[in-house]
């Protein structure tokens, strides 16, 4: 990136450019100045103003006329394409505040990207056409570190420890719940104890992923020795082995509201609640349309 040696009170200002150009296509300081809606000596002041700043004349004035010089006609595409750069500069920002274009880069964990992210792109692409909306899925392992990437805008999961270059705001809490095909050892609708699950095939990710960590915590304060059947790296893939009865999975409820073939049992003694939330870099702030998502993605947490 160049960086311009010429001080800034050595430039010209864009009231003198257009003072300039408005002379030079009408030929004259009088019609200039009733283009621009302003007084005749106010346009010849900014003319000559840009005149001493550039070190030439750019019109030869008489009593009755005035005249373009070489330097003029040399100057006036340059001064045409700046003008046009700072309205283009001013209308790109103006559409950029309105939410009118962009584009807004969240990263989520997987099993939060399917079950709460859908929803409220409908509904933010529904109102701002004009943005670009790009999700990436990484697994609970990878989320911090492509929060860190310099293209995502903020990301929406849930942290195992705090991360000081990060900031959170809750989005939802929620009591894990095991979720299962409907049968006679697992009803549905109720509650059940850590050691009643102790007796049911499960379905979980990896130890080090993810939800394990509070799934192990909460088996150890129960003095429960869990009989898994399963391990995988994703949530997802843990519910859909779920949902085709290849045993219970432990899950916040959110992740499996959609799944209707799955029933759920709230987990006591002990209840373990896991926060999903919007994290987002310390030391940058929020661009309008990202903004205007992340308070869609919150309004249609709170509305379901």
């Amino acid at each position: 990136m160049s960086i311009h040696k010429q001080p800034l009170s050595a430039m010209p200002s864009v009231r003198q450019l257009r003072a300039f150009v408005a002379v030079y296509h009408t030929g004259s300081i009088s019609a200039a100045a009733q283009a621009l809606s302003l007084t005749q000596p106010a346009v010849t002041m900014l003319v000559r103003e840009l005149e001493a700043k550039l070190g030439i004349s750019l019109f030869d004035r008489s009593t009755r006329s005035i005249r373009r010089t070489d330097a003029a006609a040399r100057a006036i595409g340059y001064a045409q394409r700046a003008l046009a750069e700072m309205e283009g500069l001013s209308v790109s920002m103006s559409e950029l505040a309105g939410v009118h274009a962009g584009r807004v880069r969240v990263v989520a964990t997987a099993a939060v990207a399917q079950a709460m992210l859908p929803p409220a792109m409908r509904r933010f692409l529904d109102r701002h056409p004009g943005v670009s909306l790009e999700i990436e899925e990484v697994g609970p392992a990878e989320f911090v570190t492509a929060m860190e990437a310099s293209h995502i805008d903020f990301g929406v999961g849930t942290l195992e420890a705090p991360v000081p270059a990060l900031r959170a705001e809750v989005l939802i809490r929620e009591t894990l719940v095991a979720a299962a095909l409907p049968s006679a050892t697992f009803p549905g609708g109720g509650a059940m104890t850590w050691k009643q699950l102790g007796g049911l095939p499960m379905v979980t990710v990896r130890s080090g992923y993810g939800i394990r960590g509070s799934i192990e915590a909460a088996a150890r304060e129960a003095g429960v020795q869990l009989r898994i059947e399963h391990e995988v790296s994703l949530l997802s893939t843990a519910v859909a082995l779920a949902v085709n009865g290849l045993g219970v999975v432990v899950v916040p409820p959110s992740i499996v509201a959609q799944e209707a073939k799955l029933v759920t049992q709230r987990l006591m003694r002990p209840t373990i609640e896991r926060v999903i939330g919007a994290h987002f870099r310390r030391d940058r702030s929020l661009s309008p349309a990202a903004a205007s998502f992340l308070e869609v993605l919150k309004q249609t947490v709170r509305n379901g």
